[in-house]
């Protein structure tokens, strides 16, 4: 059986993909921060990042130290739905509707602000993907090991 965390006879790679997953997550945490303090988003937006970061660096942490299925998938969860945001705000679904990106509604990412903002939103949207598909590819790897064996369900190693 391949173990995911090190210990007494693991391998040291078999941390890799954890601690991987975990930093790809913290990353995407500190972008949501680095964003929220520019003060560059609406209200709501702001709120929205702040409550993506208050679920995901938690995980991040329990993915660090010992990676479960919860954290996983709350971690897939919460990076899909920053990237729908995202994708909102940069195909601008929805403008002229109050309290969205960049101080003018729910406007496009091109009306609201400089060309340049679009290629940050999908820096972002690509860093969520990223972080979406380590927790899928980790969790996918739970599965597999916990295939056959006597381990508790939900815990990799």
């Amino acid at each position: 059986m391949v173990t995911l965390m090190p210990g007494r006879g693991r391998s040291r790679g078999s941390v890799l993909h954890p601690r991987t997953c975990a930093a790809v997550t913290a990353a995407s945490c500190l972008a949501h921060l680095f964003l929220v303090a520019g003060n560059q988003h609406g209200t709501w937006l702001n709120l929205l990042m702040l409550a993506m970061v208050a679920v995901c660096l938690p995980c991040a942490v329990h993915i660090w130290r010992r990676p479960r299925a919860r954290a996983l998938r709350q971690v897939m969860a919460s990076a899909l739905a920053m990237t729908g945001v995202h994708a909102v705000l940069l195909l601008g679904f929805g403008a002229g509707t109050s309290g969205g990106h960049g101080h003018h509604g729910f406007a496009t990412a091109a009306a609201a602000a400089p060309p340049s903002d679009s290629g940050a939103l999908l820096a972002i949207i690509a860093l969520e993907l990223t972080t979406a598909l380590a927790a899928a590819t980790l969790l996918a790897r739970l599965r597999g090991s916990l295939a056959g064996s006597r381990e508790p369900a939900g815990v990799i190693g």
